[in-house]
């Protein structure tokens, strides 16, 4: 059934199509998930750097980390199945994100079709960008955390309990960049221009720093400024790129008036 903006579709297809892109996402998660099972000793070895290289929390013996342990029977293969999941939803990122886009952007024009290709091409590398910047400060953030430690105790953490900390800090970093693209794809749809994307600049660089306060899994405030500051620089790049676009749509004989875009009767 062909679908175009402004037609309604019945729910039955509605269903249909979110259950073939749940299944293309569902296959290149699984790919993704035996990637990461392939390669599980060497991704364990990647997260538990962070927490191993600091000396006064830690204590490796013999390639050990003494302060990570495992706990329980099942606790070994349970670690390996969620390695193995979590590095397929990461690998996998480009296309359930396209398939995600695409599932709520519906009835698009062929130009419009290739902003979606567009989004999910650039989302993926911003994502990458920002899980890396949260394993960069990881360190840090673990340092801060054991620094509450009384000096009279010692500090044994579950690696479960470790990994979920590091999943947290890397998803919300990564999020965190791919959201100002959304202001770009909503620019270049015509639902936002560039003048409504920077007014509330204020506003925003409040929400920037309240989102990093309020999610960021850390108290200290350098951990929190090191997110805020990439999210607010993305947020004014996103809002420069939008009035760009407005120029080019003005010359094009598009109008704009505040944040919507009206096309051309013959667009529609």
């Amino acid at each position: 059934m062909s679908k175009r903006r402004g037609d309604k579709m019945p729910l039955l297809d509605h269903m249909r199509e979110f259950r073939d892109r749940l299944i293309k996402s569902s296959i290149a998660v699984a790919l993704g998930a035996v990637i990461g099972w392939i390669f599980y000793q060497k991704i364990i070895r990647l997260l538990t750097l962070p927490f191993c290289d600091l000396g006064s929390s830690a204590t490796v013996v013999e390639g050990k980390c003494g302060d990570l342990y495992v706990n329980g029977i099942l606790g070994p293969f349970n670690l390996q199945v969620k390695i193995a999941l979590l590095s397929g939803i990461i690998l996998a990122a480009p296309v359930w994100i396209y398939q995600l886009w695409a599932f709520v952007t519906p009835a698009l024009h062929k130009k419009e079709r290739r902003i979606t290709l567009v989004f999910a091409a650039i989302a993926t590398p911003l994502f990458a960008t920002g899980a890396y910047l949260a394993y960069l400060i990881l360190p840090h953030a673990v340092d801060v955390l054991l620094g509450f430690t009384p000096n009279n105790l010692g500090n044994l953490v579950r690696f479960d309990e470790y990994l979920d900390f590091v999943l947290r800090l890397i998803l919300i970093f990564g999020i965190a960049f791919v959201l100002p693209l959304f202001l770009v794809a909503l620019n270049l749809l015509g639902v936002l221009s560039g003048k409504a994307i920077l007014k509330p600049w204020r506003l925003a660089i409040f929400l920037c720093f309240l989102f990093t306060a309020a999610f960021t899994p850390t108290p200290d405030p350098i951990t929190m400024t090191l997110l805020a500051i990439p999210l607010c620089l993305l947020y004014f790049l996103s809002g420069l790129f939008a009035l760009l676009v407005d120029k080019r749509r003005k010359k094009e004989g598009s109008t704009v008036i505040g944040a919507t875009s009206i096309s051309k009767p013959e667009e529609i």
